[in-house]
């Protein structure tokens, strides 16, 4: 399924793409209680295609690509580096990345993004697959200068999770073999980033097994996988898509802060 999350006439509803992606049949509920075919499909012209989710909670592993690895100049950590975003940073397709005011050097991460289904907690990998809803796209947009200055005293926070910085969408692709997947990053129609996520130093399903061995994931949770490498600077004017293998394109503009 290609679930899309979206908004018509005032209301918001979850539904899936008609094979011609010229309508959306509409359902009633949410992919985490339960999807029901309402037979009504609405115009994808009258629509206004939403982030998968409302307000999630989300997770990123950083250095998870040897290629960034090393074109950070880093050492493969010993231990997966982990941080969260705010569920204020979240976008959709199409919405703005507001470039900060006082920003300096601004960039983007194109990254598989995992959508959790159900509560977990100390689930191992190879059962993994029964706890993960699907699968989106995800830039990980990053405030550079402000994220060496935090992660210099062990923090990462306001580099990561300035509001806008988590673009997501544009929908939720399920069953979906994560393995192998061809994910490209452009930049004004320009590649920047082509990679598969077979290249991930951690799998998706030991991703999820590492995180719930230590919290319990909640269904809706987000987690951003990682990036490859290729990630570069943006600035307002500029456009970035997000293109991953059986999910689509998120694609996003660049807009400058307005004080």
């Amino acid at each position: 399924m290609r679930i899309v999350r979206y908004a018509v006439g005032g209301e918001r509803h979850y539904g899936e793409f008609t094979a011609d992606d010229t309508g959306i049949a509409r359902f009633e509920g949410d992919p985490f209680t339960g999807l029901s075919p309402t037979g009504r499909i609405d115009d994808v012209g009258d629509v206004t295609v939403l982030p998968p989710l409302g307000s999630p909670r989300i997770f990123g592993f950083a250095y998870n690509y040897a290629s960034h690895v090393e074109e950070t100049d880093r050492k493969v950590p010993e231990v997966p580096v982990c941080f969260m975003k705010p569920s204020t940073a979240v976008i959709g397709p199409d919405e703005a990345i507001i470039y900060p005011a006082d920003g300096e050097l601004v960039h983007f991460e194109g990254e598989l993004v995992v959508i959790i289904g159900k509560e977990a907690r100390r689930v191992k990998s190879s059962e993994a697959h029964e706890y993960i809803l699907g699968y989106t796209c995800g830039n990980d947009v990053s405030d550079r200068i402000v994220q060496r200055k935090e992660s210099a005293f062990g923090t990462l926070l306001i580099g990561k999770g300035q509001d806008t910085f988590a673009p997501l969408g544009p929908v939720i692709s399920t069953g979906l073999d994560p393995s192998g997947l061809a994910l490209t990053t452009r930049v004004n129609g320009a590649v920047t980033q082509s990679a598969s996520t077979a290249d991930l130093l951690l799998a998706v399903p030991d991703l999820v097994s590492y995180l719930s061995r230590y919290l319990t994931l909640l269904p809706g949770d987000v987690i951003m996988t990682g990036t490859p490498a290729g990630v570069g600077p943006i600035r307002p004017g500029d456009e970035v898509e997000v293109e991953i293998e059986g999910i689509g394109v998120l694609r996003n503009p660049v807009v400058a802060e307005s004080l």
